[in-house]
C-alpha cells in the first residue's frame, strides 16, 4: 500500500523542568492511500495538537511529519503553504465559507487562488456524492448547517489533495445532520478513493472509519481495524476498547 502520511518520533513540549507537558510524545502512525482513519481521545488527549502538526499548521517540538514523501519540517514558509494549498485539504468544526460568495465559487477558491485550473467535471462528481449539486448557486445562507458542512468537504476536495484532515466535522451540527455528513465521507472514501483522516471524541463518529487509533496523554496506545464489522458491532468494539483501558465512556463519546 501506497503510504501517504507518516510520523517517526514526533513530540510537542510545552515550558520546561517540573513544568514541561508532553501534548504529544514520541508520535509514530502511518496512513495509506485510500483509508479512512479516525483518532479518537478525550479533550486534552492532544488529538487536535497532533492534526495541526500534520496539517503544517504547527510545527514539532522535535521527529517528522511526512506527505507524499516530502519531509515538511524542512520546507520553508512559502513551500509550505503551497504544499498546503495543494496536497492537503481541511475540513473544521466550523464550516469557514464566505458568506459573500455562493457555494460553487467557496468550491473553487482555493484553486483560482493557486492559479490553477479548476476541473468542473470533478467537482460536479464531488457535488453529486454530496447531494448539492442543486445547491451549487445557492448563497450559503439558504443551507443548512449540514449542507454549509458538506460545501465545506467539496471545497476540501476539490484541488485533489493527498489527505483530507477532519478536526470534529460533526462538531457543530445535530445527531441527523451528523449522519448524512459522516455517510458521504464515508461514500467519497469509498467512490473517489479519498484518504482521510478525522479526529473526533465521539464514538459514533468515529465508528464510520475503517481504522481508529486511540490517543491518551500525548501518545497513541490502542488500534482497531472495522474489517467486516458491521458499523453497529464496530462501535461496540470502540466502547470495550475505551472501557478495558480505563477510560470513562462519557468523556469519549
Amino acid at each position: 500500500m501506497n503510504t501517504i502520511l507518516q510520523t517517526i518520533n514526533l513530540k510537542k513540549y510545552y515550558g520546561e523542568g517540573e513544568n514541561i507537558v508532553k501534548a504529544i510524545d514520541n508520535t509514530n502512525i502511518n496512513i495509506f492511500q485510500g483509508e479512512f482513519v479516525a483518532i479518537v481521545g478525550k479533550s486534552g488527549s492532544g488529538k487536535s495538537t497532533l492534526l495541526h502538526m500534520l496539517g503544517a499548521l504547527d510545527k514539532p517540538t522535535s521527529g517528522e511529519v511526512i506527505i507524499d514523501n516530502k519531509y515538511i519540517s524542512t520546507m520553508k514558509e512559502e513551500e509550505l503553504a503551497i504544499f498546503r494549498r495543494r496536497k492537503i485539504g481541511f475540513i473544521f468544526q466550523y464550516y469557514n465559507l464566505i458568506p459573500s460568495i455562493n457555494v460553487w465559487e467557496n468550491i473553487v477558491l482555493p484553486i483560482g487562488l493557486d492559479s490553477r485550473r479548476v476541473d468542473k467535471d470533478f467537482v460536479n462528481d464531488i457535488l453529486d456524492t454530496l447531494g448539492l449539486k442543486e445547491k451549487k448557486h445557492n448563497m450559503p445562507n439558504t443551507l443548512s448547517g449540514g449542507q454549509q458542512q458538506r460545501v465545506a468537504i467539496a471545497r476540501a476536495l476539490a484541488s485533489k489533495p493527498s489527505i483530507i484532515l477532519a478536526d470534529e466535522p460533526t462538531g457543530a451540527l445535530d445527531s441527523k445532520s451528523a449522519k448524512v455528513l459522516l455517510e458521504s465521507m464515508e461514500k467519497l472514501n469509498k467512490d473517489l478513493n479519498a484518504t482521510i483522516m478525522m479526529v473526533t471524541h465521539d464514538a459514533f463518529t468515529a465508528s464510520y472509519a475503517d481504522r481508529i487509533l486511540f490517543i491518551k496523554d500525548g501518545k497513541i496506545f490502542n488500534e482497531l481495524i472495522k474489517g467486516n464489522d458491521s458499523r453497529n458491532k464496530f462501535f461496540d468494539r470502540i466502547i470495550d476498547v475505551i472501557t478495558l483501558l480505563g477510560g470513562d465512556v462519557r468523556d469519549v463519546c
